[in-house]
This record gives C-alpha cells, structure tokens and sequence, in this order.
C-alpha cells in the first residue's frame, strides 16, 4: 500500500498508530521491582562511618624507591596526604584525638626523605602545635628541637617558634628559657638572626631574672656582633629599661 492510504487509514482508525500494549505481568514485576528497592533502601539504614587509623610510614629507603628520583615530590605529597587524613568520610576527627606518635614518625620520614623540606616543621609548630593539650604540645616542641640539632642553619626558625610554644601556650619558661638558650649559644649563628638569639634575654625577663638578662645584653651590645644602628638603639633602651627594674627591685 502507498503512504497515502496508510495515512488515510490511520485517520480513519487512530488505533492502528498507537503503541502496542505493555503487558500486564511485566508491569506487576516492574511494580514488585520498586517496592523491593524501597524497602530494601528502607531497612538499609545510614551507611556505618568507621575512623582508620594513621599507619606507620614505611623505610625512607622504600619511599626513595617509590620516588623514582624525585623524593621532594614525594614528600609533597605525602605532606598533602598526612596533613588530610584528619579529615575522613563521614567524620572530622579533632587534632587532639590523633595518633601523634604516628604523626610525629611522619614528619621525621618526610624531613629524611627531602631535608630540605620545611613544612613538617611548620605544620609542627603551627598546626598540631597549637592543639589544646599540653603532652602534644610538648611532643611536637621536642621534635622541633630535635630537627633543629640536625640542621639549625636551615630550621632556626622553628626553634624560635617552639620557644613561642613553650612560653605563651605551655606558659612553662624554664622550658621556654632553655630552647632559647640552645638557639643562642648554637655555633651556626652566621645564619641566625640577632632576635633570635636575644629570646633568652626576654625570657629571662618575664622570670624576672633582671640581672642574668643584663648581663646576656650587654654583652651583646659590647660584642659588636650588631651593626645595625636602629637594632643597637632599640637594644640600648632596652637595657636601660631593664637597668631601671632592678634600682626600683633593690630599694
């Protein structure tokens, strides 16, 4: 038949256009499909959210391996991933509910794997530094420490950081006054700033040691290790300040 009569007959009879009829058992099937779906969805229940724990960094000599030439790389991507793993599926885990020997084994993997790598110091000093607890606190100053002794040219700062630490978030200055007097009589001091080594000085002053702290000044002053004229004008006054406490004490 030509196009034509077939058009004429679909006019004169709609039904002979319409689609063919969807069986009945399949849609029952269809129907039981879904309510299945639903009730097991239903009875599922919240999906469980479970905390994995930090495993322990393997061997730098693996790691060297697995850099293929490349340890700074890897290092920064290991960084990236230690510094998330706080942050989990489901869950936000709170600084001080980690595993911070694993952390702290870290972060001495990384700084062997690249030595001249600085952010584990800094996220020691600034991130799990900062948690409020003191053990933790004290673990990641000690750390700190411990990085410096191996290189204090390169990672004076975090020393001076951990001093910080120690004096404002530990509120513990002996502690405080014993890191900075490890940054002051360190032999690199070519490479270390003069107010880093004057935080002994101001240590001591808030022990109200007026006299030790005298004495470290002004030997200082007279050491001509400073040049700079505005440094030297600032430490002066200093030292007349702390010359003035001790009239008044001594009255």
């Amino acid at each position: 038949p030509s196009a034509c009569s077939i058009l004429r007959g679909a006019i004169s009879d709609p039904r002979r256009l319409a689609r063919p009829a969807v069986p009945r058992r399949l849609i029952v099937l269809l129907l039981i499909a879904v309510a299945a779906q639903v009730l097991w969805a239903a009875t599922r229940g919240a999906p469980a959210v479970t905390r994995t724990a930090l495993p322990a960094p393997p061997p730098v000599a693996v790691l060297r391996v697995f850099a293929l030439g490349e340890p700074a790389v890897l290092a920064r991507g290991l960084m990236l991933w230690l510094q998330s793993h706080d942050y989990q599926p489901g869950l936000s885990i709170p600084l001080r509910e980690l595993d911070y020997r694993a952390i702290e084994a870290w972060l001495g993997t990384l700084l062997e794997l690249d030595p001249e790598f600085q952010y584990p110091l800094l996220i020691a000093a600034r991130l799990y530094g900062e948690v409020n607890d003191r053990e933790r606190q004290r673990q990641m100053i000690e750390f700190i420490a411990r990085a410096y002794r191996v290189d204090p040219a390169r990672r004076w700062p975090w020393l001076a950081h951990a001093v910080f630490l120690a004096r404002h978030r530990l509120h513990d200055l002996p502690y405080a006054l014993a890191l900075a007097h490890e940054l002051n009589r360190s032999d690199d001091h070519g490479a270390i700033p003069h107010w880093a080594k004057q935080m002994e000085i101001f240590v001591l002053d808030d022990m109200g040691e007026v006299e030790a702290a005298k004495v470290l000044l002004g030997g200082l002053l007279a050491s001509g290790e400073i040049a700079d004229a505005h440094e030297r004008a600032f430490l002066a006054q200093r030292l007349a300040q702390l010359e003035r406490q001790a009239a008044e004490s001594a009255r």
